[in-house]
């Protein structure tokens, strides 16, 4: 599932092709991808709206829209968003078209730098910064290799979509200068539950699911089996940083393609290749060469070292 570095990237990517722009028209190939409001009503309802902003919480894409809408993207699984000329083919399992108007013919500032530093680099490739072919019409192609696994599109305003509990209620985010050490601490001790589910809790923290919480345990040394509530200071700051480390080198590398994971002009992310525990069970530990262990938690697969990791 596309985390918080990869739907970063995404925003990222697609914020100023977006930004000013109308949504035309929308069509919908798979209906059921709409959970609020009723798919004819969201039709309707998208179709000349101008958007104003594109950020992100947590794995959400909000497409801020006149008028105090949101539209809400979450990528479930398997999704894709991409940005493309209005006369790209169709892929298969291509869910949802949002055809938009014409942009600035001038290319926008298509360079970020690293979080940690060094070298700037592209948030769209090279081809597509020489030609720069988004000032026309262009669309965005909304994909689902499988549907099912819990993708969905959402349009209200941002209090109606809480209220109505359509979008949960999300806790801190790890990368969020304002959350401290302290904080992630306080709420770890209420927690009797493992450390690995706590970090897959949403409501408890933002943004990581499989990978980074794999990749931030085995950076804190710390077992994923662990109570959360056992943790002391000292372990809180160092899963604390382990955290943040781990989502802004991936966000810097943009992101993981362990699986469908694309950018929003279909390439892949570079950061499976420096993942350090997450997909390598059985591989020797980097660290101390002690093949990597398997087991289950909160349903999810977990891999991590037994010697390292405490």
């Amino acid at each position: 599932m596309p985390e918080l570095p990869e739907v970063e990237t995404i925003v990222a990517d697609l914020r100023p092709h977006l930004a000013g722009r109308t949504i035309v028209s929308c069509d919908l190939l798979f209906p059921t991808i709409v959970r609020h409001p009723e798919p004819e009503v969201f039709i309707d309802s998208v179709a000349g709206m101008q958007i104003t902003s594109v950020r992100r919480r947590g794995k959400y894409i909000l497409i801020d829209l006149v008028n105090d809408l949101m539209l809400v993207v979450h990528l479930g699984m398997t999704g894709q968003l991409r940005l493309v000329d209005a006369d790209a083919p169709i892929e298969k399992h291509t869910h949802a078209i949002f055809t938009l108007n014409a942009g600035s013919a001038a290319p926008p500032a298509l360079r970020a730098t690293s979080p940690h530093g060094g070298e700037a680099r592209p948030l769209a490739p090279p081809a597509l910064q020489a030609t720069s072919p988004l000032g026309g019409e262009a669309r965005l192609h909304l994909r689902y290799r499988d549907p099912r696994r819990f993708g969905r599109l959402l349009l209200g305003t941002e209090e109606s979509l809480l209220a109505s509990k359509k979008l949960p209620r999300l806790g801190p985010e790890p990368i969020d200068p304002a959350f401290a050490a302290e904080e992630l601490y306080r709420r770890l001790r209420k927690r009797r539950t493992a450390l690995k589910a706590f970090l897959l809790n949403q409501e408890a923290l933002a943004g990581v699911g499989n990978i980074y919480a794999d990749e931030s345990l085995h950076r804190a040394r710390l077992r994923p089996d662990r109570l959360a509530g056992s943790l002391s200071r000292k372990s809180a700051r160092r899963l604390h940083e382990s955290l943040r480390d781990s989502l802004l080198v991936a966000i810097a590398n943009r992101g993981s393609s362990v699986d469908t994971y694309r950018d929003a002009w279909g390439e892949l992310g570079g950061q499976q290749e420096k993942l350090l525990v997450y997909g390598r069970a059985g591989e020797p530990c980097f660290t101390c060469g002690r093949p990597l262990a398997l087991i289950r938690i909160a349903g999810r697969s977990t891999v991590f070292c037994r010697r390292c990791q405490r």
